[in-house]
């Protein structure tokens, strides 16, 4: 599930930021004896807790304030989700069309100004068609006499491929609602079978902020579009119905569509990320506050978030009502007792202890979140004696890209001190991002990356260091990676002054 879209962020009041969240994924090994709280931290009924936040949503994957401050600052759409989504690769679709459930509709009657199809035959330009019971009736416009029936569940445009004229989007008779695609019943529900291109296009501008695009943010609604093609195909993957609602993503037809937002959605058509093989579940949140969750895809510092309403933020809330929400009475003490360690204070809460007269209650870092109606778990508690004890999961890379190479500001640079050297390192970037993901990214043999990608000397090729490997690529090798005593003995050997660049992977 997404959460916390930035869109409808600025008209949220606190106590509506935590709705559609999932309990956090939990780090093993957590089970501790329990720490004593400090003797002297009493609460009166009247007393006041403050807490000390960063960021709006679950954290987990992509930030999306954080995509837009990247992008300002001049990232490509394809570092970006590489950044947020450590260990994927490129992928495409291999389904084109999904189908939505339109939570909002109860019946079927459309018309369309290019004319339809339904039950094999053709709809003239002017008729309208309603679906009951398996049957479709044609009549003489909305509301007019029948012209004839036919079996049929689904009413289809005159082309059911992607990015078609508004001419054949089929409209609700009496709203004019328009949906790209074809409208009919699926397990008893009006549904929208659209090319899945399409769907995100009405995914968009619910999602995120098109006006993003007018200041410099553009790469970050492409980079929207990826996530939620592939959030959508993951979903389906995994046995789940797609409706027009947040349990989904919020999808809102053709009336849901911005123009800014349709031309990230063309720029990226049937991209998508794969993880072991099979569509990533590319989950989303507002702003990560500095630093993504972890989870399925590394933890990772996001200063692309500085540009977000909700970096940071404090929430006092009264002794009472956190006691109420406990469950524990009267309120005594409340302290974060384990946190992830990343980014700013001790990092996103991991686990949370309320003590007051009725008891005491641990509860993880989201669900306190949720209790306390608070933007996200990445919170501190204000005056807190003790530390927490700090759980770090699995971290990828600073740099841009996930581990890639970004070298768009060096490339005048270069070329005035080698003359070509700008076609070389953009052709050596693409190839060695590209043989990087197929290797697993983050994830992979190379593991983290170090360091800055270097020009050799002469100018022949491109290198990139890892923590426990390198990747080579030269124009007449290709991209190859070294690893382990791969790498040990082509260095021990001279490496790339007397053994060139290797012609294949060496990942042991």
């Amino acid at each position: 599930m997404v959460s916390a879209r930035p869109r409808h962020t600025r008209a949220r009041s606190l106590s509506l930021a935590a709705i559609g969240l999932v309990p956090a994924l939990l780090v093993g090994g957590l089970l501790t004896a329990p720490r004593i709280l400090s003797e002297d931290v009493t609460l009166s009924a009247g007393s006041e807790v403050t807490l000390i936040g960063h960021g709006h949503g679950h954290g987990r994957g992509m930030g999306q304030w954080g995509a837009y401050g990247y992008a300002q600052k001049g990232w490509s759409a394809t570092q970006i989700l590489r950044h947020y989504y450590g260990g994927t690769t490129a992928g495409k679709v291999d389904r084109p069309e999904i189908t939505v459930a339109l939570t909002g509709k109860n019946s079927v009657n459309v018309h369309a100004d290019a004319g339809m199809r339904v039950g094999g035959q053709m709809v003239a330009p002017g008729q309208a068609v309603s679906l009951s019971g398996g049957t479709a009736t044609i009549t003489s416009g909305c509301g007019g006499g029948v012209v004839r029936s036919v079996p049929a569940q689904w009413v289809e445009p005159v082309n059911m491929g992607p990015s078609r004229p508004p001419g054949e989007f089929l409209k609700f008779c009496g709203s004019n609602q328009a949906y790209r695609g074809a409208l009919g019943y699926d397990g008893g529900r009006v549904s929208n079978r659209v090319h899945i291109d399409d769907y995100v296009k009405g995914v968009i501008p619910k999602e995120s902020v098109p006006g993003w695009a007018d200041s410099g943010g553009a790469e970050a609604l492409k980079a929207q579009a990826v996530a939620a093609r592939t959030y959508a195909l993951a979903a389906i993957a995994g046995g789940k119905k797609i409706d027009d609602t947040q349990n989904s993503q919020v999808y809102g037809g053709v009336a849901g569509e911005d123009p800014r937002t349709n031309r990230a959605a063309d720029a990226t058509p049937g991209q998508i990320l794969l993880q072991g093989g099979k569509p990533a579940f590319t989950e989303f949140s507002a702003s990560t506050g500095g630093y993504t969750a972890g989870g399925r895809f590394p933890a990772v510092r996001d200063d692309g978030d500085t540009v977000s309403p909700n970096h940071n933020w404090t929430a006092t809330i009264g002794a009472g009502q956190v006691g109420s929400a406990f469950g524990v009475g009267a309120l005594r003490a409340l302290e974060v007792v384990e946190a992830n360690g990343l980014g700013a204070e001790d990092g996103r809460a991991i686990k949370v202890r309320a003590v007051g007269s009725g008891g005491t209650v641990e509860v993880s870092g989201e669900e306190a979140r949720t209790r306390l109606g608070l933007k996200s778990a990445f919170f501190s508690v204000k005056g807190q004696a003790i530390r927490p004890k700090i759980v770090k999961p699995p971290t990828g890379p600073d740099m841009p890209g996930g581990g890639g190479l970004d070298l768009s500001n060096l490339l005048s640079l270069t070329d005035q001190l080698l003359p070509g050297a700008s076609q070389l390192l953009s052709t050596g970037t693409e190839a060695i991002n590209g043989r990087y993901d197929d290797l697993g990214g983050v994830t992979g043999p190379l593991g983290q990356a170090i360091g800055v990608p270097n020009l050799t000397p002469d100018g022949n090729g491109v290198v990139q260091l890892f923590q426990r490997g390198m990747l080579l690529f030269s124009e007449q090798t290709g991209a190859h990676a070294l690893v382990g005593r791969g790498m040990a003995d082509y260095l021990a050997g001279g490496g790339q002054p007397v053994k060139g660049f290797p012609d294949d992977d060496r990942l042991r």
